[in-house]
């Protein structure tokens, strides 16, 4: 099977952890450990979040008086260079005979895409309203409230179009496992001339990695968090899980904006493009979701189960 496999940026750096190197190596090794599992018996191709990671970096070009943090674009190929090495390190001491590459990816958006007026994509870490406020008004930056605490938030636009996609279909045809569109890619614009421009932006990663799996004719896509499963009323008494489901009964749902609902909608476009299902659950858990076992599965009708792990494998 060709699997997309998405790790969330909570995944790397869970609620309430520390940003510290040494604790998202750890959460790295994790999902290098789940990925290796399902790149053992299948063609994979991964991509990954780093909400909390650009905006950390963000935060650290305020550290030098009188120089304007470097703009997103460029903080997004940063953290694609700097996760996408950290998983490919721990996926080479784990599958020593794989060729592995990590690829700067850029993908287009629009420049008038409605977010660009309505920021709402929150990044980076949650902070004191004082330390935001203080932030938002050296840097101009759009802060919101999460909770008691605030964070920045940033335009997050549709991604139309992944500029390297010849080079990863190039890539994965050659049996490299891949690593791209991390982030959900470099936001960019095209001029009609070609000319190409980065923008103040984050792309939602799970709507890339649809549109990532779609295009390279993935089986399936696999979506991991910190979150074991996709819930009915996840905040209510009731809050019940949901395991095997249709994109027709998602769509009747109601989900947070800033947590399961790109996920969820990332997986339904996917099944809707033609993919036969999308798993959506925690990164502990990556092989058993695909195999039906644990987590959220969004089949398309009639589709059946063909994922499978050598059954002397331990999964994680």
């Amino acid at each position: 099977m060709k699997i997309v496999v998405a790790l969330g940026g909570s995944a790397l750096a869970r609620p309430g952890e520390s940003l510290d190197a040494d604790v998202q190596k750890r959460n790295v090794a994790r999902a290098a450990a789940a990925i290796a599992v399902i790149s053992r018996t299948h063609e994979v191709i991964v991509t990954h979040g780093s909400g909390p990671q650009v905006g950390l970096l963000a935060m650290q070009g305020d550290a030098y008086a009188g120089i304007e943090p470097y703009p997103l674009d460029v903080l997004g190929a940063g953290t694609e260079g700097m996760i996408g090495y950290q998983i490919e390190r721990e996926l080479r001491s784990l599958l020593p005979k794989r060729h592995i590459v990590t690829l700067l990816t850029q993908v287009e958006v629009n420049r008038l895409d409605a977010t660009f007026r309505h920021p709402a994509k929150m990044i980076g870490p949650p902070l004191e309203q004082q330390d935001a406020e203080r932030l938002a008004d050296a840097h101009d930056w759009k802060i919101a409230a999460e909770g008691a605490k605030w964070r920045r938030v940033v335009p997050s636009p549709e991604p139309l179009r992944i500029l390297e996609l010849p080079a990863i279909r190039l890539l994965f045809k050659a049996g490299v496992l891949v690593i791209c569109a991390g982030g959900g890619g470099i936001p960019v614009t095209v001029s009609a001339e070609g000319v190409v421009s980065g923008v103040e932006a984050v792309i939602d990663k799970d709507l890339s990695a649809a549109l990532l799996a779609h295009q390279i004719g993935a089986d399936a896509l696999l979506l991991l968090t910190n979150v074991d499963a996709v819930y009915r009323n996840w905040h209510g008494k009731d809050a019940n899980m949901i395991r095997d489901t249709t994109v027709e009964e998602l769509r009747g749902l109601d989900f947070a904006a800033n947590t399961m609902k790109p996920k969820v909608e990332a997986a339904c476009r996917f099944v809707e493009s033609g993919g036969s299902y999308s798993g959506i659950g925690q990164l502990d858990d990556a092989a058993a979701i695909l195999l039906g076992q644990r987590g959220t599965l969004v089949r398309r009708p009639g589709a059946g189960l063909d994922f499978s792990v050598d059954p002397g494998m331990k999964l994680t």
